[in-house]
């Protein structure tokens, strides 16, 4: 695990490169309302839709913030800023990014997790013999650096595959393509589509959170002096942003699209639309505790399990507090 405190040097410059939208909450002549500068953890895209009709729609603004959304792309690492103070609140990726900054006693917590099952995915040829994931052992699996030391753990413990099946993944599908045996690692809402318009190839497809994978993803992330110092707007965030995914999943996702793709004019619709479709279909916001605790919804228990299983296989000391990692103060209320 890299240390978080030694490398937050020069993170204005860094901030700088990594293209904020402009994105001004209307104050009029009404009540000042609060800046929050919300950092993002990839270009604009569906998988931040929620947060994006959030603002378009004006739900920050009615609950007295001014948001900004800082776009996220190569490079730009989310919890660095939080822990510079660079930005109000992040989105922290996956749930090993939270227990991470609790081994570096990083004072920065999770608040809501919008995606309830980590969109993370194994991909695989048609028509090889590989019919779960257990038929992977053995296989070579194509895996990004950062994977390694994350969900390959749970495949690990889980289904017995070994260091030896991994490769190198550069986030290109050509390697993948060449090598029916291969799998590869992806999102369920990005390389899966990518792999069958590009190639024509329709791949078999494991989302990790169908077959076990206890991760939360896509967390709200904020750093302990803002929980401290305004728990009013962290509080608003979180139910401003429920209530934006709930319009994005289920309303008109037209005013969120418009600004993703003002932001990121690479993305396009039809990109937008297979990847909501995806989120929808797979209950990746609104299955698992958000059934019954509503969009962002976390919990002990389901904490507990992720902490044991990484901890089980040597990733943190097993008497460390993880639950210094995340707070359940902000949750509870549904988006309306």
């Amino acid at each position: 695990m890299k240390a978080l405190r030694s490398i937050v040097v020069a993170l204005a410059a860094m901030l700088a490169a990594c293209s904020p939208a402009k994105h001004e909450a209307s104050q009029g002549a009404g009540p000042k309302l609060t800046p929050i500068r919300f950092a993002t953890d990839w270009r604009a895209e569906a998988e931040h839709g929620g947060f994006y009709e959030a603002l378009a729609n004006g739900e920050y603004a009615k609950r007295g913030l001014d948001v900004k959304i800082v776009q996220g792309g190569p490079g730009v690492n989310v919890p660095q800023l939080l822990a510079a103070g660079s930005v109000d609140l992040g989105v922290g990726s996956n749930s090993f990014i939270v227990l991470n900054l609790v081994q570096e006693s990083v004072p920065v917590k999770a608040v809501a997790a919008v995606f309830q099952k980590d969109p993370q995915v194994l991909i695989a040829h048609p028509g090889t013999g590989v019919e779960t994931l257990a038929d992977l052992k053995g296989h070579p699996i194509l895996l990004g650096d950062a994977s390694v030391t994350a969900f390959w753990v749970w495949l690990k413990a889980k289904y017995g595959f070994s260091d030896d099946q991994v490769r190198k993944y550069t986030f290109n599908n050509g390697p993948f393509l060449a090598d029916k045996r291969a799998a590869q690692q992806g999102y369920l809402t990005s390389e899966p589509y990518t792999i069958e318009k590009e190639a024509g190839l329709r791949p078999k497809v494991f989302l990790l959170a169908d077959n076990g994978y206890p991760g939360y993803a896509t967390m709200i992330m904020a750093p302990d002096t803002l929980i401290a110092k305004n728990p009013v707007a962290v509080k608003a965030f979180v139910e401003a942003t429920a209530k934006g995914w709930q319009d994005y999943l289920y309303g008109d996702p037209k005013p969120a699209d418009a600004l993703i793709r003002k932001d990121n004019p690479e993305m396009t619709q039809d990109v937008l639309d297979q990847a909501r479709a995806k989120l929808k279909a797979y209950a990746i916001v609104d299955g698992g505790d958000a059934k019954t605790g509503g969009i962002g919804a976390m919990t002990d228990a389901r904490w507990k399990t992720f902490f044991d299983m990484a901890a089980g296989q040597g990733v943190y000391p097993k008497a460390m507090d993880y639950r210094r990692g995340y707070t359940l103060q902000f949750l509870g209320q549904p988006a309306k």
